[in-house]
């Protein structure tokens, strides 16, 4: 009987020894990142048959148990890959958000600036002063696009360096747990036991992982791990790590992609399919936020440039130059320059596929200025051997045409303009073309240097003068007119002298058409015809170019004249106080003069901002919400799997009595044994 008491109790000691090491190991890790709290887990020994039945043999210790959910853990990991996106994503937005709202550093200061001096030479354009300011702030509004632009240009390289370092993580966190499932497994098939540190830490690397990117876990039977990113491509295949790679896009090198590296090769990964984690965020917020705004700021500087350019054409400098000029050899109406849209060939396309240019359409007139059809996406051109399509990136739509040559897609642009036309030989089977209409636009404007060197080149003035016959008897008088598109054409026999005879003005060049107040155009095929007089209505010598309302040269004659009065067009001589054309200029500021129409330089830029804006406070208040989800859910995981020091207290004092008591019965054993012994002596 005492052997039974003193085997029991050794069992019980031996127990209560390992339940105070177990919550020791608790309490000395409670601030242990990851560390999941662990318990003993006692079973009784097998019973001993006697004659009275079956005698207990005490217990023993079966496992050190970890306190562990899955559900709760995956729960954590996918939450944390969520919050880890978006708040990758916030800190880049925010960085352009404070770049483009900031009302020192942004473009609306310096836009207003600029078409300010242009209404000072449009007030006073014989001032050469006048014209050096409005140069000068022409160089600062280059200069501040090109800043923001290059800014911008500047975050695709932190994009590149970032990714880069992400997958170098990535590929670092997968080795270890590879390395780790590999040790699990030799450590849990030599005892039977759960290695519970190891198995700690192995999920600790996931859950750091999960940080990173977003990741599927799967368990083998031998207790190792396999991950899976993207739409289910490997990364750890129990002691197997799969190494992702960067490698520069085929459809635009200066993009990192992302991929697998395996026996056949780098497999490519869709940028679509790489979500959660800071990988996926920065994926996102340059897909979504940085190309549109490089483009938005682009598209912004090419219409500047090119709406100003085309209005400018029409002018007359201080010299007397314009378009009438013969030959116009010194005449530099362009004050803005900006590189035509980028073309970029994929690096898989077949050898003898051709080279594709691209070049800006220009502006089409309305309402007396310009105006682009420009967007904010880029465009993809693909070729299959038999048809062309041009696709936009932005939303899918697409222009497509049989045969190989870019003129059908062309065609189909002149009808829907996007603000650019196509150049290319035949496209081979299998070619495909990025386009970035805007994207260097704003990284690269300037002022053109001929101007920059010589004030007087500004166009401020119109190039026609119109004025009255002096034997004129009628009370009628002329507009000083406006050039439009084609004007040269109009006027190619200058001067010309319109007669006022019997209701109509007649003597109008020979082959020319005129159009009153945008009507249908009259051919004039002789002097004597004519078209009906209506005071104040705009009479408009068409010029080359087809548009609707016609332009050319326009004028209106108000009053009543009489029988023989005439009026004159003519070139504009001596007009060092016209500022007709720096007045058509100034009106820019106000015209619509982007999206077809729909915005102003500032509007557009405004609407950057609060676009930019608004996804700025929109993921940060997702950020924020997420956070929350994260904590709810590591307190819902920490509620089973944390150290709580009160119940550890409480189990420490359990254990030190299980402990005390089976001393006591081992004493008392003891005793009874020496009892025994004493009486064979």
């Amino acid at each position: 009987m005492g052997t039974g008491i003193i085997g029991t109790s050794v069992s019980g000691l031996q127990a209560a020894q390992l339940g105070l090491q177990t919550s020791g190991h608790n309490i000395a890790n409670v601030n242990t990142v990851g560390f999941t709290r662990q318990r003993s887990v006692q079973a009784t020994n097998p019973p001993l048959l006697t004659g009275a039945g079956f005698v207990g043999q005490g217990t023993h210790v079966a496992t050190i148990q970890r306190m562990y959910s899955r559900f709760l853990t995956d729960q954590v990991d996918r939450t944390q890959s969520t919050a880890s996106e978006l708040d990758s994503y916030y800190a880049q937005i925010n960085q352009i958000n404070n770049m483009l709202a900031d009302p020192s550093t942004g473009l609306s200061p310096a836009l207003q600036d600029f078409f300010a001096k242009v209404q000072d030479v449009a007030t006073d354009p014989s001032q050469l002063s006048s014209r050096q300011a409005m140069i000068s702030s022409a160089q600062s509004l280059s200069a501040r696009y090109r800043s923001l632009g290059d800014q911008l240009a500047e975050m695709y390289g932190g994009v590149n360096a970032e990714i880069k370092a992400t997958v170098s993580g990535i590929n670092a966190y997968a080795e270890q747990i590879a390395s780790l499932n590999q040790q699990i497994g030799v450590a849990e098939a030599s005892t039977g036991q759960p290695a519970n540190d190891l198995l700690d830490t192995r999920d600790q690397l996931v859950a750091a992982l999960n940080t990173l990117t977003k990741t599927r876990t799967t368990t083998n039977s031998d207790g190792s791990y396999n991950l899976f990113i993207g739409s289910g491509q490997q990364l750890v295949v129990g002691p197997q790590a799969i190494e992702l790679t960067t490698t520069p896009s085929s459809a635009d090198p200066s993009r990192l992609t992302v991929g697998l590296r395996t026996a056949a090769g780098v497999q490519a990964m869709p940028e679509a399919l790489l979500t959660g984690g800071s990988l996926g965020g920065l994926l996102q917020f340059r897909s979504e936020s940085l190309d549109q705004a490089s483009n938005d700021l682009g598209r912004n500087a090419a219409s500047l440039a090119l709406t100003y350019n085309a209005q400018s054409a029409l002018g007359q400098d201080l010299l007397g130059q314009s378009l009438l000029s013969s030959p116009p050899t010194s005449f530099a109406p362009e004050l803005f320059s900006v590189p035509a849209p980028a073309v970029i060939a994929n690096t898989n396309n077949p050898p003898g596929s051709p080279v594709v240019s691209a070049a800006f359409v220009e502006p089409p007139p309305f309402n007396g200025n310009y105006y682009t059809d420009l967007g904010s996406s880029d465009y993809q051109l693909v070729s299959d051997g038999s048809s062309v399509t041009l696709k936009r990136l932005s939303d899918g739509k697409q222009w497509a045409g049989p045969g190989v040559d870019v003129a059908v897609i062309n065609a189909q642009l002149a009808n829907d303009p996007q603000g650019f036309a196509l150049a290319a030989g035949p496209l081979v089977a299998g070619s495909s073309y990025r386009i970035q209409p805007t994207r260097n636009a704003a990284s690269n404007i300037s002022v053109n240097s001929t101007v920059l060197a010589d004030p007087r080149l500004i166009t401020a003035a119109g190039p026609i003068a119109t004025s009255v016959g002096s034997a004129n008897s009628g009370a009628a008088k002329v507009s000083a007119g406006s050039a439009g598109p084609g004007y040269p054409a109009a006027l190619a026999t200058m001067p010309i002298s319109l007669v006022y005879q019997a209701g109509e003005l007649r003597n109008f060049p020979v082959g020319s058409q005129v159009s009153i107040d945008g009507g249908v155009p009259v051919l004039i095929g002789a002097p004597s015809d004519g078209v009906a007089y209506k005071s104040g209505a705009t009479v408009t010598l068409i010029g080359s170019v087809v548009s609707s309302p016609p332009t050319g040269f326009s004028f209106a004659i108000t009053g009543l004249p009489n029988n023989g009065d005439t009026f004159s067009i003519l070139p504009n001589v001596g007009a060092t106080g016209d500022g007709r054309n720096a007045l058509a200029l100034a009106q820019l500021q106000t015209q619509a003069t982007m999206s077809g129409k729909a915005e102003t330089f500032q509007q557009a830029y405004a609407q950057l901002v609060s676009t930019t804006g608004s996804r700025t406070h929109q993921v940060q208040v997702s950020a924020d919400a997420q956070t929350a989800l994260l904590e709810q859910a590591r307190a819902s995981r920490d509620s089973l799997s944390g150290v709580n020091l009160d119940e550890e207290a409480a189990n420490l004092i359990r254990y030190q009595q299980a402990y005390q008591a089976s001393a006591k019965a081992l004493e008392i054993g003891t005793s009874l044994f020496d009892t025994i012994l004493a009486l064979g002596r």
